[in-house]
């Protein structure tokens, strides 16, 4: 299965006409980086499935579905193509297509799948149950638009994709904030499992700011946001977020990188479900006459 077809045999005139053939994208095994700028495989964090990100222009990296489709089982609003590392949405008037990982990731209810992939998100949920059985992949406590659950003794408002400052740029994390992954290569070909935030190393303070990505927008109705803001600390500590890499990797230029890096520019109007009123560094705790009072954490 492929969307380009095979160039001719012959020419015009019936002339045979050769071809080069074309090598396949391999990382050098003496180049620095192991990530792959199109097409770099990866598992969903929500389901398990594979998936593949791939760069479209100056936007944020997509994540497709690994496999082609044909394009008669998929809505034309669904359909992708990759026309030289880059994703486009829309068909390229093939017989053949990409498809978005999210419209049939079985983790996620909204929006409702098109009766035509539903066969197909039904074969990821099965897989997705095969590998939790087998220990393989542990689901996330709860999905990123829903609350999480009220626990005791535990910061019940801490946010599962918080909002971070760093650059004078609002980004929106993909996980907690002490949960942030370094996406460096070990000596042992592994992602590496240290954190972004540090003991040794400066950290950033939550503050609560208007609702508004730069200082010329307008203020949503709920007019303050809990943020992360990295502003105040080094510049070099800056860029070592925005890189996502652990104090040991940031020195160590020459390590690769196996993941891309998490950080999502922040838009109020979309991420409207991830805006938190009130900072995480407070817990609500039942008060003597069955209520609820904040208690700061130490």
């Amino acid at each position: 299965m492929r969307s380009t077809p095979p160039p001719p045999a012959r020419r015009w005139d019936g002339s045979p006409l050769t071809h080069r053939v074309r090598r396949s994208l391999h990382v050098s095994p003496d180049g620095v980086s192991r990530l792959l700028r199109c097409g770099q495989g990866d598992r969903c964090r929500e389901c398990g499935n594979r998936i593949e990100w791939y760069h479209r222009g100056t936007q944020r990296p997509v994540r497709l579905h690994p496999h082609e489709l044909p394009a008669a089982r998929v809505p034309a609003a669904c359909r992708w193509h990759v026309s030289s590392g880059v994703a486009y949405p829309g068909g390229d008037d093939s017989s053949w297509c990409r498809l978005p990982h999210a419209v049939v990731c079985p983790a996620r209810d909204t929006p409702p799948t098109p009766s035509e992939l539903t066969g197909l998100r039904r074969s990821l949920a099965v897989n997705t149950r095969r590998l939790i059985d087998a220990g393989a992949f542990t689901p996330p406590p709860a999905s990123p638009g829903s609350p999480a659950p009220q626990r005791k003794n535990s910061a019940a408002c801490r946010p599962a994709r918080p909002v971070v400052r760093l650059l004078y740029v609002r980004y929106l994390a993909a996980r907690p904030v002490d949960e942030i992954q370094c996406i460096a290569q070990t000596r042992r070909r592994h992602r590496c499992t240290s954190t972004l935030l540090s003991p040794d190393a400066p950290a950033g303070t939550w503050k609560l700011v208007p609702a508004t990505v730069t200082s010329g927008q307008l203020a949503l109705p709920a007019a303050v946001m809990a943020v992360y803001d990295l502003s105040a600390i080094p510049y070099a500590e800056q860029l070592r977020w925005r890189a996502q890499r652990c104090p040991q990797h940031a020195a160590s230029p020459t390590a690769a990188d196996l993941a891309v890096a998490d950080w999502e520019p922040f838009d109020p109007l979309r991420h409207h479900e991830h805006i938190h009123n009130r900072l995480p560094t407070h817990t609500r705790r039942p008060g003597p006459a069955g209520g609820a009072h904040e208690a700061a954490h130490p």
